[in-house]
């Protein structure tokens, strides 16, 4: 088994059909306009040839002020105006970027209006909130995908190709680990403080980090979860309420585990690991997303060090989801993807909670 074949075609876009999307690009209204959507997404969408931004909407006159005079848009919006069905002419699709207790909302208005939905993980702060969420978009007719952005970077994608060809062998421990100094005490200035709002975030690192190093492991193993063992911490005051530093073990169907953590209140680290009954994966800067992604396979003598050409992950998310709609083709990860995600979260609050192992419904 050749591991040279796995990254020949680096760049492939494995996704996307024979046949470009005749007409225009997807019109994109975004919904929520803070750092990262100014400064991240905006300007991924702007360079994508399947995607453009024709709306923004943000409840922040100085925001919309920004926005409208980087980004050539057509319409500017309140959330009012938004909710109020206004400009719906103007757009095709919604990606929704507003902190999570308030993308359901934003997610209804969208189904209501029979708009296409890209939301920002975490889906929202609960799974009750978030089957709400697949139930109207079901409901409507409109595709739902979660803004999980590894998907489309292509070193995971050959990644995944090469644990599920068997390269490593059968993969038995999966390690991933994402921290950060969110209050800026060693890294500059403090960053939005919504992400220490447990009604607005749902949690702390688990909901705004944590989520990372799961989500990958399930994508690359292509397995979801069982069982839950979690512990949670906050020691600094400024954290109170919500995870400032949480651990979890969870348990994955053929026997085996995965051991994430995450921290608001630490060093930089952004890695993951998955070891398999032949071999070892390494990804050093794992979840970062602005720098190249380091990568060693390991597999008996072999030692394989790779550092792929950069992509910008984000700007491949935007392409995939205006290729799929405007194809009619299905897209992952959707929905009910993200939704499993939401219910292993909840697991580890009450893992934490109540000391014991706490088993998912399949």
């Amino acid at each position: 088994m050749e591991l040279q074949r796995y990254f020949e075609g680096f760049n492939d876009r494995d996704w996307e059909p024979e046949a470009e999307p005749d007409g225009e690009p997807l019109r994109l209204a975004i919904v929520g306009l803070g750092g990262y959507a100014r400064d991240r997404a905006l300007p991924a969408i702007e360079r994508t040839a399947r995607c453009e931004t024709t709306v923004a909407v943000s409840g922040s006159p100085g925001k919309i002020e920004t926005v409208a005079s980087r980004f050539d848009v057509d319409e500017t919006l309140d959330y009012e105006a938004f909710h109020a069905g206004e400009a719906v002419e103007a757009y095709d699709a919604v990606y929704i970027s507003t902190p999570p207790a308030h993308h359901l909302a934003a997610a209804e208005t969208a189904a209501e209006h029979g708009k296409h939905v890209l939301c920002e993980k975490p889906m929202d702060v609960n799974s009750d909130r978030a089957e709400r969420m697949v139930e109207v978009c079901d409901d409507a007719g409109v595709a739902l995908m979660v803004a999980y952005r590894l998907h489309a970077e292509p070193a995971y994608r050959r990644l995944r190709e090469l644990i599920g060809d068997g390269f490593i062998g059968d993969p038995v421990q999966v390690h991933g680990a994402f921290s950060l100094d969110l209050l800026g005490r060693t890294e500059g200035s403090a960053t939005d403080v919504w992400r220490i709002d447990p009604e607005v975030a749902g949690g702390g690192a688990l909901m705004d980090l944590g989520i990372y190093p799961l989500n990958t492991a399930r994508y690359l193993l292509d397995a979801d979860p069982v069982a839950v063992q979690a512990t949670t911490a906050a020691p600094d005051e400024a954290f109170d309420g919500v995870d400032e530093h949480v651990a979890f073990q969870v348990s994955f169907p053929d026997d085996a585990v995965g051991s994430f953590s995450a921290s608001f209140n630490a060093h930089r680290d952004s890695q993951l690991k998955v070891v398999g009954t032949e071999g070892r994966i390494t990804v050093d800067s794992a979840f970062g997303g602005l720098v190249d992604r380091e990568v060693v396979v390991e597999r008996g003598e072999m030692h394989a060090e790779f550092t792929g050409p950069y992509v910008d992950e984000i700007e491949e998310q935007f392409e995939y989801f205006g290729t799929r709609v405007l194809h009619g083709e299905s897209i992952e990860p959707d929905g009910a993807h993200g939704l499993v995600d939401i219910a292993v979260a909840d697991a580890v609050y009450e893992s934490a909670a109540t000391g014991a192992r706490v088993g998912l419904d399949g």
